[in-house]
């Protein structure tokens, strides 16, 4: 069969044929009109938090969202989440959790293996299910309204509980950039499971995310900065680009040696909280370069605002 046959088959079930060449501008928006968000990775603790929302005011740069405590939010007793809670809700900044315990933390090693990791991060049996949905549940309690999640199987589980009212309906889940979706079906199956948002490899082309943005309707994450261990990536001048084909896409900031796993990996719970604090500045400097880029660029691109009604603010 031809692959332009194939194409039309692909275009029948509402999947792009092929990528996207010719950049198409997306037609698609966040509800309050705007193309695009800030999000900040690696706000593991309150005083990191506290930091990034200084620098935020000081530069009067809006930040949208933070990914938390990627350590895992077991790491941190009652009152340090509280006082997370309502400091980002004070901010009226979505807080997307990471909840442990995580496939990295369980007893089996196949994960860790050269090819083993090639089989992907899931969740081993009901019990490591059963942990992981009780972490979120103590969140939820606490206030916490967004969550991330790698496994496809934990996040259709999710959503079931979210259906039958187990979990309120104002919890939102992101997927991670550790699920690996890099096309328009992954992007479409992700949706159709619940996701509220999903993060790409952060090494597509252009054409390839504008091929993602036409087959699915939820927020993309695009990692425009990326920490060495995934490639060391820094696509600020392709940010307005980036806006106009991707909207409505979050702009995701996490540079430095790596994430979770390997030599200087920053999301450790040994970490210096002093030096996540003044990093955490750094990455809002960051997203104001990335801010006045795209301004400069194409000033008809909508940033939305801060603390609109649909971000998952804590409660």
């Amino acid at each position: 069969m031809k692959l332009d046959d194939v194409s039309k088959l692909m275009e029948k079930v509402g999947i792009p044929g092929k990528d996207a060449y010719d950049l198409p501008t997306s037609t698609k928006r966040f509800p309050d009109g705007g193309q695009y968000r800030m999000e900040i990775s690696g706000i593991e603790r309150p005083n990191v938090l506290l930091a990034l929302i200084d620098e935020m005011n000081k530069r009067k740069v809006p930040i949208h969202r933070v990914i938390s405590v990627v350590m895992g939010a077991t790491l941190l007793d009652k009152s340090e989440l509280k006082d997370f809670a309502q400091a980002a809700r004070d901010a009226k900044l979505e807080v997307i959790m990471t909840p442990g315990p995580r496939s990295g933390w369980d007893t089996g090693r196949q994960l860790i293996t050269p090819e083993g990791g090639l089989s992907g991060i899931r969740y081993r049996g009901s019990d490591r299910l059963r942990e992981v949905i009780t972490d979120i549940m103590t969140l939820i309690d606490i206030g916490f309204r967004g969550f991330l999640v790698v496994d496809e199987g934990e996040l259709w589980l999710l959503n079931e509980l979210k259906k039958k009212g187990d979990i309120p309906d104002d919890v939102i889940f992101k997927v991670s950039i550790y699920a690996g979706h890099a096309n328009a079906a992954g992007g479409k199956v992700l949706q159709m499971l619940g996701a509220g948002s999903f993060n790409p490899p952060g090494d597509l082309s252009l054409p390839q995310y504008a091929s993602i943005r036409q087959g699915c309707d939820i927020p993309i994450d695009v990692h425009i900065i990326l920490t060495e261990s995934f490639g060391g990536y820094m696509r600020f001048y392709e940010g307005p680009e980036m806006a106009r084909i991707c909207a409505p896409c979050y702009f995701k900031i996490e540079p430095g040696p790596a994430c979770a796993v390997g030599a200087g990996a920053l999301y450790k719970p040994w970490i210096d909280p002093g030096m996540l604090a003044n990093w955490a500045r750094e990455k809002v400097k960051y997203a104001q370069i990335i801010y006045e880029l795209i301004q400069e660029n194409h000033p008809e691109i909508k940033i939305s605002e801060m603390g609109t009604p649909d971000l998952a603010i804590p409660v």
